[in-house]
Protein backbone atom coordinates (compact mmCIF):
# COMPACT_ATOMS: atom_id res chain seq x y z
CA UNK A 1 0.00 0.00 0.00
CA UNK A 2 2.76 2.42 0.98
CA UNK A 3 4.58 3.29 -1.99
CA UNK A 4 8.55 3.14 -2.03
CA UNK A 5 8.05 1.44 1.24
CA UNK A 6 11.79 0.43 1.43
CA UNK A 7 13.11 4.23 1.50
CA UNK A 8 10.38 5.13 3.54
CA UNK A 9 11.69 2.78 6.46
CA UNK A 10 15.45 3.41 5.98
CA UNK A 11 14.20 7.25 6.22
CA UNK A 12 11.92 6.80 8.86
CA UNK A 13 14.82 4.98 10.67
CA UNK A 14 17.44 7.44 10.52
CA UNK A 15 15.18 10.37 12.00
CA UNK A 16 14.28 8.10 15.06
CA UNK A 17 17.78 7.31 16.15
CA UNK A 18 19.13 11.35 15.07
CA UNK A 19 19.15 12.59 18.60
CA UNK A 20 16.90 15.57 19.39
CA UNK A 21 13.98 16.56 21.69
CA UNK A 22 12.82 13.23 22.09
CA UNK A 23 15.80 11.52 22.75
CA UNK A 24 16.47 14.20 25.81
CA UNK A 25 13.06 14.31 26.91
CA UNK A 26 13.14 10.41 27.51
CA UNK A 27 17.28 10.44 28.48
CA UNK A 28 15.50 13.17 31.15
CA UNK A 29 12.55 10.80 32.52
CA UNK A 30 14.16 8.22 32.78
CA UNK A 31 16.91 9.56 35.10
CA UNK A 32 14.36 10.92 37.37
CA UNK A 33 12.36 8.37 37.69
CA UNK A 34 14.05 4.82 35.92
CA UNK A 35 13.07 2.74 32.81
CA UNK A 36 9.35 2.94 33.79
CA UNK A 37 9.43 6.66 33.58
CA UNK A 38 11.42 6.94 30.34
CA UNK A 39 8.98 4.04 28.94
CA UNK A 40 5.63 6.05 29.59
CA UNK A 41 7.74 8.59 28.47
CA UNK A 42 8.08 7.30 24.91
CA UNK A 43 4.72 5.77 24.88
CA UNK A 44 3.19 9.76 25.10
CA UNK A 45 5.68 10.64 22.27
CA UNK A 46 4.95 8.06 20.16
CA UNK A 47 0.88 8.72 20.54
CA UNK A 48 1.55 12.70 19.60
CA UNK A 49 2.36 10.96 16.04
CA UNK A 50 -0.91 10.01 15.13
CA UNK A 51 -2.13 13.36 15.65
CA UNK A 52 0.68 14.73 13.35
CA UNK A 53 -0.32 11.78 10.72
CA UNK A 54 -3.79 12.72 10.55
CA UNK A 55 -3.35 16.82 10.48
CA UNK A 56 -1.01 15.66 7.63
CA UNK A 57 -3.90 13.57 5.89
CA UNK A 58 -6.43 15.90 6.28
CA UNK A 59 -4.92 19.10 5.52
CA UNK A 60 -4.49 21.19 8.61
CA UNK A 61 -0.83 20.20 8.38
CA UNK A 62 -0.80 22.60 4.94
CA UNK A 63 -2.47 25.50 6.30
CA UNK A 64 -0.42 25.47 9.42
CA UNK A 65 2.73 25.80 6.81
CA UNK A 66 1.04 28.08 4.71
CA UNK A 67 0.21 30.57 7.37
CA UNK A 68 3.10 32.42 9.03
CA UNK A 69 0.81 33.97 11.95
CA UNK A 70 -0.52 30.26 12.82
CA UNK A 71 2.64 28.65 12.27
CA UNK A 72 4.62 31.55 14.69
CA UNK A 73 1.75 31.24 17.13
CA UNK A 74 2.16 27.18 17.63
CA UNK A 75 6.02 27.74 16.92
CA UNK A 76 6.19 29.81 20.44
CA UNK A 77 3.70 27.87 22.73
CA UNK A 78 5.56 24.63 21.73
CA UNK A 79 8.96 26.03 22.28
CA UNK A 80 7.40 27.71 25.87
CA UNK A 81 6.46 24.28 26.90
CA UNK A 82 10.08 22.76 26.05
CA UNK A 83 11.29 25.68 28.24
CA UNK A 84 9.06 24.92 31.05
CA UNK A 85 10.05 21.26 30.98
CA UNK A 86 13.93 22.51 30.94
CA UNK A 87 13.49 24.89 34.18
CA UNK A 88 11.30 22.78 35.83
CA UNK A 89 14.56 19.74 35.49
CA UNK A 90 17.19 22.60 36.68
CA UNK A 91 14.59 23.56 39.66
CA UNK A 92 14.41 20.43 40.48
CA UNK A 93 18.05 19.71 40.58
CA UNK A 94 18.38 22.77 42.21
CA UNK A 95 16.33 21.95 45.30
CA UNK A 96 18.24 18.66 45.47
CA UNK A 97 21.27 20.46 45.34
CA UNK A 98 20.17 22.07 48.30
CA UNK A 99 18.98 19.66 50.23
CA UNK A 100 20.73 17.67 52.82
CA UNK A 101 21.91 14.52 51.09
CA UNK A 102 21.96 11.10 52.77
CA UNK A 103 24.58 9.61 54.44
CA UNK A 104 25.13 7.21 50.86
CA UNK A 105 25.49 9.65 49.35
CA UNK A 106 22.75 8.66 46.72
CA UNK A 107 20.36 11.05 44.41
CA UNK A 108 16.70 11.36 45.23
CA UNK A 109 14.53 9.81 42.99
CA UNK A 110 11.01 11.44 42.01
CA UNK A 111 8.15 9.32 42.53
CA UNK A 112 6.79 7.79 39.41
CA UNK A 113 3.38 9.54 37.71
CA UNK A 114 2.15 7.45 34.86
CA UNK A 115 -0.27 11.08 33.67
CA UNK A 116 2.86 12.68 34.13
CA UNK A 117 4.94 11.34 31.90
CA UNK A 118 2.49 10.42 29.47
CA UNK A 119 1.53 14.18 29.30
CA UNK A 120 4.94 15.35 29.31
CA UNK A 121 5.58 13.01 26.32
CA UNK A 122 2.29 13.51 24.23
CA UNK A 123 2.73 17.41 24.62
CA UNK A 124 6.08 17.69 23.75
CA UNK A 125 5.54 15.36 20.72
CA UNK A 126 2.39 17.36 19.71
CA UNK A 127 3.62 20.69 20.27
CA UNK A 128 6.37 20.80 18.09
CA UNK A 129 5.50 22.44 14.76
CA UNK A 130 8.34 21.23 13.06
CA UNK A 131 7.25 17.45 13.57
CA UNK A 132 3.79 18.80 11.79
CA UNK A 133 5.50 20.62 8.98
CA UNK A 134 8.18 17.25 8.89
CA UNK A 135 4.87 15.16 8.65
CA UNK A 136 3.48 17.43 6.34
CA UNK A 137 6.43 17.03 3.90
CA UNK A 138 7.74 13.63 4.46
CA UNK A 139 4.61 11.26 4.49
CA UNK A 140 3.35 12.31 0.99
CA UNK A 141 6.58 11.13 -0.66
CA UNK A 142 5.11 7.62 0.30
CA UNK A 143 1.18 8.08 -0.28
CA UNK A 144 -0.29 5.82 -2.94
CA UNK A 145 -2.77 8.00 -5.32
CA UNK A 146 -4.51 4.74 -5.68
CA UNK A 147 -4.89 4.42 -1.44
CA UNK A 148 -6.33 5.67 1.17
CA UNK A 149 -4.25 9.12 2.54
CA UNK A 150 -5.73 8.56 5.80
CA UNK A 151 -5.01 4.84 6.13
CA UNK A 152 -1.82 5.28 4.80
CA UNK A 153 -0.49 7.80 7.25
CA UNK A 154 -1.52 6.17 9.67
CA UNK A 155 0.19 3.23 8.66
CA UNK A 156 3.24 4.96 8.40
CA UNK A 157 2.56 6.60 11.87
CA UNK A 158 2.31 3.49 13.10
CA UNK A 159 5.87 2.13 11.94
CA UNK A 160 7.13 5.31 12.81
CA UNK A 161 5.45 4.34 16.61
CA UNK A 162 7.22 1.12 16.94
CA UNK A 163 10.07 2.12 15.76
CA UNK A 164 10.59 5.01 18.06
CA UNK A 165 9.35 2.60 20.90
CA UNK A 166 12.04 0.25 20.69
CA UNK A 167 14.34 2.75 20.20
CA UNK A 168 13.39 4.74 23.26
CA UNK A 169 12.76 1.96 25.38
CA UNK A 170 16.49 0.62 24.49
CA UNK A 171 18.08 4.06 25.97
CA UNK A 172 15.51 4.56 29.27
CA UNK A 173 16.71 0.44 29.93
CA UNK A 174 20.30 1.01 28.80
CA UNK A 175 20.32 3.94 31.67
CA UNK A 176 18.67 1.89 33.45
CA UNK A 177 21.12 -0.64 33.83
CA UNK A 178 24.12 1.38 34.23
CA UNK A 179 23.10 0.61 37.93
CA UNK A 180 26.40 2.40 39.36
CA UNK A 181 26.25 5.62 37.45
CA UNK A 182 22.59 5.67 38.59
CA UNK A 183 23.86 5.29 42.22
CA UNK A 184 26.19 8.11 41.92
CA UNK A 185 24.55 11.82 43.09
CA UNK A 186 27.33 13.64 40.95
CA UNK A 187 26.43 12.25 37.38
CA UNK A 188 22.65 12.16 37.72
CA UNK A 189 22.85 15.45 38.60
CA UNK A 190 24.71 16.48 35.51
CA UNK A 191 22.68 14.23 33.84
CA UNK A 192 19.64 16.13 34.83
CA UNK A 193 21.06 19.75 34.28
CA UNK A 194 22.48 18.33 31.11
CA UNK A 195 19.27 17.68 29.60
CA UNK A 196 17.37 20.65 31.47
CA UNK A 197 19.81 23.22 29.78
CA UNK A 198 19.52 21.18 25.99
CA UNK A 199 15.37 21.23 26.44
CA UNK A 200 15.72 25.27 27.37
CA UNK A 201 18.22 25.47 24.25
CA UNK A 202 15.83 23.73 21.97
CA UNK A 203 13.25 25.84 23.11
CA UNK A 204 15.20 28.83 22.85
CA UNK A 205 16.56 27.99 19.17
CA UNK A 206 12.86 26.96 18.43
CA UNK A 207 11.82 30.45 18.97
CA UNK A 208 14.50 32.36 17.84
CA UNK A 209 14.34 30.93 14.52
CA UNK A 210 12.82 32.66 11.60
CA UNK A 211 11.05 29.27 9.45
Amino acid sequence: MIHNFEAFLIAITILTLTPGLDTALVIRNSSRGGFTDGAVTSLGICLGLFVHATFSAIGISAILAQSAELFHLVKMVGAAYLIYLGLTTLRGLWKNHAAPQAATGSVARHEFSFSRSMREGFLSNVLNPKTAVFYLAFLPQFINPEGSAFLQSTLMASIHFVIAMVWQCGLAGALTSAKNLLKSARFMHWMEGTTGVVLVGLGVKLMLEDK
